[in-house]
């Protein structure tokens, strides 16, 4: 499968991994474009793939066409393609906040698709809720699913204001789990606890947490009232967390985070 990448950035780079790794595509089938000569000259070292400083390179490219540039260039990167790509070619942007209504108008192109990642994806953990235009082919609906599998898992909606609510849930989502990591850490270390002690207690907990919840299919509510003894001391932190408004605090701050994610949209 031919695929070209405008842009070689952290995330393009997890995208080639997982492609090669998943043999989707061989090195030679895959071109990326980047105006950094050290980005190109890394690329080419680590994946044998082609590469180009000029974007208008795809003009004639016959394959996907992968926009993963960071949002604040997209309106230098739109008049470089715009008329060069084949009809019958799917655009996929992984840009941050781009709408495919944003896209198509900028390109005058209908074949688009559009991914919301998440920075775990740079591991093969992460998660992309995606959507496509109607014009997409099933053809490279497939094959798209089959290259965000390489990063994780995947999630299709055809309503594309889920991508936004996404974008504060789980694209933004890292965040808010590192802030808590960082809180819990801390905790250790003011009750008097080595700090990798710490780390070490809270990162496993954290992780083995979300395999019982994901193996066990049951509620959160139901996994914590199991850990929860009457008079005990969970019930205790859990009081007092309650008190301090955790659970609003994170249920505004998701919400938040949409509200700016559809402003950055319009």
């Amino acid at each position: 499968m031919n695929i070209c990448f405008i842009g070689g950035g952290v995330m393009a780079e997890a995208l080639l991994r997982g492609i090669l790794d998943k043999e989707i595509s061989k090195p030679s089938d895959l071109l990326v474009c980047d105006p950094s000569d050290e980005r190109r000259i890394y690329l080419e070292t680590e994946f044998s793939v082609n590469t180009s400083a000029e974007n208008d390179v795809i003009s004639g490219f016959d394959g996907l066409i992968i926009l993963a540039v960071k949002p604040q260039t997209i309106s230098k990167v739109f008049p470089s393609i715009l008329g060069k790509i084949q009809d019958d070619s799917t655009v996929m942007s992984i840009v941050a906040g781009l709408t495919s209504e944003s896209i198509n108008q900028g390109l005058d192109h209908s074949r688009i698709v559009r991914v919301m990642p998440n920075t775990p994806s740079q591991i093969g953990l992460g998660i992309s809720v995606w959507t496509a235009l109607p014009g997409v082919p099933d053809s490279d609906i497939e094959s798209i699913k089959e290259i965000l599998k390489t990063l994780g898992d995947e999630y299709f909606v055809r309503d594309e204001s889920l991508l936004d609510m996404s974008t504060a849930l789980s694209a933004s989502g890292p965040a808010y789990v590192f802030l808590f990591i960082e809180a819990f850490i801390d905790s250790g270390v003011h009750l008097g606890m080595p700090r990798d002690m710490a780390r070490r207690l809270v990162l496993q907990t954290v992780l083995g947490s979300t395999e019982l919840v994901k193996r066990t299919g049951k509620h959160p509510a139901e996994l914590k009232d199991m850990v929860t003894s009457p008079a005990g001391t969970t019930i205790e932190a859990l009081v007092s967390m309650e008190n301090d408004s955790i659970r609003a605090g994170i249920i505004n701050g998701v919400r938040k985070a949409y509200k700016r994610a559809t402003e950055l949209g319009d």
